[in-house]
């Protein structure tokens, strides 16, 4: 699988080729929003990863000029921008997903695998979750318990929202490391416990009917009305 990187931040650049190489994909990276798009103009790519602060355009001016073209690949935005609005519009104007500066490594990857996933599946995008009195906005990265708001943190809100997805089905620790953390080691690993302990106290707590259920030896399940 091809993904392009558009990048004007050396050090950056150099962490997601290394990364995506490693994780077993092939990349190009550019530096500037007109060699973007004279790539993907010309190349299929499964997954485009886009900067917004380019040098000599903004990033959601190429995305809206790509999707314009025709060029129809997944899009990752990745910016210092932290705004609901900012994010909003990224993905109004054709982003697929939007992760803020600074990332987990872990992360982007589990984020581009998602939006292959779901580009080759042909369905439509989910961006809103809910099961029983739990509900996600996917879009404002935003998650609420009977109408109060959780504060989550970003690998927090991924964690929930494979959970979601999966309501009802048993999620191994294996299959958690590799779809959230993007990580490929001994499922012994304490870290999916560690997160879902967490997890489990804001979306859980304070009294409320307990949604997240460990099998122990097994995994976790998001239970289901």
């Amino acid at each position: 699988m091809r993904i392009l990187v558009v990048e004007d931040e050396r050090e950056i650049q150099g962490l997601l080729r290394e990364s995506l190489v490693e994780a077993g994909y092939e990349v190009d990276a550019v530096d500037c929003g007109a060699t973007a798009a004279l790539f993907a103009g010309r190349s299929r790519y499964d997954g485009m990863i886009v900067d917004l602060g380019l040098p000599d355009q903004d990033g959601m001016d190429l995305i809206l000029q790509m999707r314009r073209s025709g060029v129809k690949s997944p899009v990752l935005i990745l910016s210092a921008r932290r705004s609901v609005d900012d994010r909003v519009k990224g993905l109004e104007l054709g982003g697929d997903d939007y992760l803020t500066k600074p990332f987990a490594i872990a992360e982007l990857l589990a984020r581009i695998r998602n939006l292959i996933r779901r580009s080759s599946s042909g369905k439509e995008e989910v961006v809103h979750l809910k099961v029983m009195d739990l509900e996600m906005d996917l879009i404002r990265r935003k998650a609420t318990r009977g109408g109060a708001v959780l504060n989550l943190s970003p690998q927090e809100f991924s964690l929930l929202e494979f959970l979601c997805r999966h309501a009802g089905r048993v999620v191994t620790r294996s299959m958690l490391l590799s779809e959230v953390w993007g990580m490929r080691i001994h499922p012994d690993t304490n870290v999916v416990d560690v997160h879902v302990y967490r997890l489990r106290g804001k979306v859980d707590g304070e009294g409320r009917e307990p949604l997240i259920k460990t099998l122990r030896g097994i995994g976790y399940v998001l239970r289901e009305k």
